[in-house]
């Protein structure tokens, strides 16, 4: 009897120990990022070739070079995965902790995590203020015979009424003394292309214009900044939508207005450790020189 009473207390005393160990290797539920492993890789996510977000980016933050003959290079990271909408971004940054990747500010939801950039959140008020740094215009672009009904369409966009929704969609409005909209009871169609980082708020002002011209509708297709661009100078569009300044050979047939400042926000998945990040660093892991997290959190 004793020395099963013994042998009892042993088995005991074992699973005591194994439910221990147990237990302090499995991460708390409330500490997600505690199941991050710095050592592994980092996996790029970029945009596409024309992507207008693409565009700014990988020249505010450096990446963009010249080579010895004056071109200039886009040194983006040959192992990036590449996406093709703002949407497909979030999208694989947020089933992917060891990711990271770029958006427009006004896309950003909780699905991802938005690291500082030399200690500097990404927010409109920031971006507004000039501390944080990754930014740039969403333009508008037009033909020089754009229609009547179109050329209303711009003036309620650089409205009152129109840049106070550019205001609530979490960007910077282009100026705080505008006239207000008159509607003029508008009817008829426009069709208006180009990117995917834009035409979120796009979206918004088109249903507020339609709100007050119940005659008109206004088709938005996402289809990139080049491509819009391109629409319009084909005449498929009336209105292109560029998340990036327009170059040189477009402005010599368009015309364009900045409807809005929009921030670039470096994303993480939500367990990712690294809160702060500098513009050195994001060229230098966009580029592949920097591959593992732990050289960013040093």
């Amino acid at each position: 009897m004793k020395r099963n009473l013994s042998l009892i207390l042993v088995i005991v005393l074992l699973v005591g120990i194994i439910t221990g160990c147990s237990k302090s290797t499995t991460p708390p539920a409330d500490n997600p990022s505690s199941s991050f492993d710095a050592n592994k890789t980092i996996n790029l996510v970029s945009r596409e070739d024309g992507s207008g977000t693409r565009g700014a980016f990988v020249e505010i933050v450096g990446i963009l070079e010249k080579d010895s003959s004056g071109n200039e290079v886009d040194r983006t990271y040959e192992e990036a995965i590449i996406q093709n909408s703002t949407d497909a971004v979030m999208t694989t940054v947020a089933g992917d902790k060891y990711s990271i990747g770029y958006i427009s500010l006004g896309s950003l939801n909780d699905t991802v995590k938005a690291i500082k950039v030399e200690n500097v959140e990404a927010t409109a008020d920031n971006v507004k203020n000039g501390s944080y740094k990754i930014a740039r215009p969403f333009n508008l672009a037009y033909r020089d015979d754009i229609s009547a009904l179109a050329k209303d369409f711009l003036n309620f966009v650089l409205s009152k009424d129109g840049q106070d929704i550019v205001t609530k969609g979490k960007y910077v409005s282009v100026s705080n003394d505008l006239p207000s909209y008159t509607p003029l009871d508008q009817k008829g169609d426009i069709v208006v292309a180009g990117s995917t980082s834009v035409t979120p708020i796009v979206e918004k002002l088109a249903e507020a214009y339609q709100g007050l011209n119940q005659g008109v509708n206004i088709e938005i297709q996402s289809t990139g900044s080049s491509a819009g661009i391109q629409s319009v100078m084909e005449g498929t569009a009336d209105i292109g939508m560029a998340s990036r300044e327009l170059k040189d050979s477009e402005l010599k047939v368009l015309k364009s207005e900045v409807i809005a400042i929009d921030g670039i926000a470096v994303i993480t998945g939500k367990e990712n450790i690294i809160d702060d990040i500098t513009i050195d660093q994001i060229k230098s892991i966009y580029i592949g020189e920097i591959t593992k997290w732990n050289e960013v959190a040093k």
